[in-house]
């Protein structure tokens, strides 16, 4: 049994049974049927159905919002914005589209024709709930508008999106077989990476997820696209604007509640200015409201499941009992629901628990340190991957300092974020974890590598 379950009230929403194997069966048969004739299908005519999925994303933006909201907590100002986001996504893969070339065939001589490479076929993509539309809708788009089918896994706790995501979809095209969303159990799961008919895999989950296991399955999947693991330090030097990064800051750790691989966590700063940062950061955070997701005055809505949060409160405590300080929060929220207070630590050492693990939630850990060459050293310690932040007022040194700093992207004087127009990676960790890639998130290169089955 799929529940639904409301973080903020506990209250079960819905149930639903995992699809039986025989609907699994034709679902796939769907996908692969449609993605034929989908591959064969001109460019404009993708585009144009992107641009219909983000019409009925754009109409139906309340509903949609409201469902993120009741099914995995995200205040509901955040959710409208992921919708509109997604609906944005949409269009821009539908102006990309345009720049790849027709698939054609022609009969007889080879002389003069130039060999174009086939999209790989379906995807089955593996979904997260922390941005339960925006991360299906930017994945699917570049699939989609590259020649692909998708079927969605979608995290267990976010069933409703994405039943809602398959209505979107299905209400802008005429052929279901295009997106389809499957509610599968971990031995369905299994079956389906097993089959043939699944050309390729899109992965979002912790950094354990993409380790080779003993298994035949990652063999016999032509392609892979894997986003794993967390946000590298954000690091602060002692001429940035405090301010002005003290706010942002305070913003890119509390938005969504911290559940998110790019929100800020582990923060490197300078020693002349930490005790300014920190009582700065600690009056920002102190002032967030947090409360009932679905009123439009609250910045802090619950986490997602009873899990994560008694995982982030043991992360906390235990780098409390390892010497860190907690100058603010480090407890459960009052009353039903799965809240967590803002949490700071300072004095965290980067051999502490919350350096060393992901903290998935509304909590951020200070690294003090003497000069930006020991902030670059520690940042390249914490290994961590999609993007950094580096804060400081000499644009040009930061250029210097940002080149020296092993991450997928390094944003200056902003936070990280993801935007298809930008490259978004990261670099394999030294000690064997996988960086990330995802067909959607990486600007226009991902749009030609989902035509032409490269998943880097």
């Amino acid at each position: 049994m799929i529940r639904s379950i409301n973080p903020a009230t506990g209250q079960v929403l819905a149930c639903f049974e995992p699809h039986r194997d025989a609907q699994i069966d034709a679902a796939l048969a769907r996908a692969d049927q449609a993605q034929r004739r989908w591959a064969r299908t001109p460019r404009a005519e993708r585009g144009a159905l992107l641009r219909r999925v983000a019409a009925v994303l754009r109409a139906r933006t309340p509903e949609l919002a409201r469902q993120i909201t009741l099914e995995m907590g995200k205040p509901i100002i955040e959710a409208e914005s992921e919708v509109h986001q997604s609906a944005w996504v949409c269009d821009f893969y539908a102006d990309k589209a345009a720049e790849l070339p027709d698939v054609e065939r022609t009969a007889g001589s080879a002389r003069g024709h130039h060999p174009l490479p086939d999209p790989p076929g379906v995807l089955l993509a593996i979904m997260p709930w922390s941005d339960p539309v925006w991360r299906v809708v930017r994945c699917a788009a570049a699939a989609l508008a590259a020649g692909n089918t998708m079927l969605l896994k979608h995290a267990d706790n976010v069933p409703r999106c994405a039943l809602e995501l398959q209505a979107v979809f299905h209400a802008a095209a005429i052929d279901p077989g295009l997106f389809t969303a499957l509610l599968l159990d971990s031995a369905q799961l299994e079956s389906l990476l097993n089959d043939p008919r699944v050309a390729a895999l899109a992965l979002t989950g912790p950094a354990p997820l993409g380790r080779p296991a003993p298994t035949h399955t990652r063999a016999e999947l032509r392609r892979e696209a894997l986003e794993l693991g967390g946000s590298d330090p954000c690091i602060v030097l002692a001429d940035a604007d405090l301010e002005a990064a003290v706010r942002a800051i305070v913003k890119a750790c509390s938005r969504n509640a911290g559940q998110s691989c790019i929100s800020t966590k582990r923060i490197v700063v300078e020693e002349p200015i930490a005790d300014r940062f920190v009582g700065l950061f600690a009056r920002h955070a102190g002032a967030l409201t947090v409360g009932d997701p679905l009123r439009r005055d609250v910045s802090v809505g619950p986490m997602a499941r009873p899990d994560l949060r008694e995982t982030l409160h043991r992360q906390v405590h235990s780098t409390i009992a390892q010497g860190a300080r907690l100058l603010l929060g480090g407890r459960y929220g009052e009353g039903p629901g799965f809240f967590y207070a803002p949490t700071l630590l300072d004095h965290v050492e980067p051999e502490m628990c919350a350096a060393c693990e992901e903290m998935l939630g509304p909590a951020a850990a200070v690294v003090r340190v003497a000069d930006a060459d020991a902030a670059l050293q520690v940042g390249s310690w914490l290994d961590f991957g999609p993007g950094a932040s580096l804060w400081a007022g000499d644009a040009a040194r930061a250029a210097r300092l940002a080149s020296r700093i092993e991450s997928g992207a390094v944003f200056i004087n902003g936070r990280v974020a993801r935007k298809p127009r930008a490259p978004f990676g990261a670099i394999a960790p030294p000690h064997g974890g996988l960086g990330p890639g995802h067909p959607g998130g990486g600007g226009p290169a991902d749009l030609q590598n989902a035509a032409s089955g490269s998943a880097r």
